[in-house]
């Protein structure tokens, strides 16, 4: 399991899918090579001073060495972004924490049954009005 460095590798992975935890945020994108397993570790200024971040991010670098890889899909890059609950919260379930959002991630996106122009198979709305899609793609009022 290698680390992210690369600013790029972060925002790449920023938009793919996350999962909330009250101690991290849990970050991940399928790339396309064969590398392997890629984890980045990121918390903000926000969450206190110098060593407190350390500390949670320490935290988080131990709780990826505790949960076995066959949790996280190969050719994946991860991120968990820490949240100052890290620091209090307890390890064990930290631990349950991140293998719960690991198979969050995992499964497909929700259905939800509508098309970029909002309307659903049938050509209605939420609302049930019929709506032709505009030819030029913009929204109407």
């Amino acid at each position: 399991m290698d680390r992210l460095r690369q600013r790029a590798d972060f925002l790449a992975v920023a938009n793919g899918a996350r999962a909330n935890t009250t101690a991290f945020v849990l970050q991940g994108r399928r790339r396309d090579d064969q590398g392997p397993i890629r984890v980045g570790y990121t918390v903000t200024k926000k969450n206190g001073t110098a060593t407190e971040r350390n500390r949670i991010r320490r935290r988080l670098r131990e709780v990826i060495r505790r949960v076995d890889a066959v949790f996280m899909r190969p050719h994946h890059d991860y991120v968990l972004v820490g949240r100052r609950d890290a620091l209090t919260r307890d390890f064990a379930t930290m631990i349950d924490d991140l293998r719960s959002a690991l198979r969050r991630l995992d499964r497909p996106a929700p259905k939800t049954g509508t098309n970029k122009t909002g309307t659903n198979k049938t050509g209605t709305n939420k609302a049930g009005n019929k709506s032709a899609p505009n030819p030029n793609g913009m929204t109407r009022p």
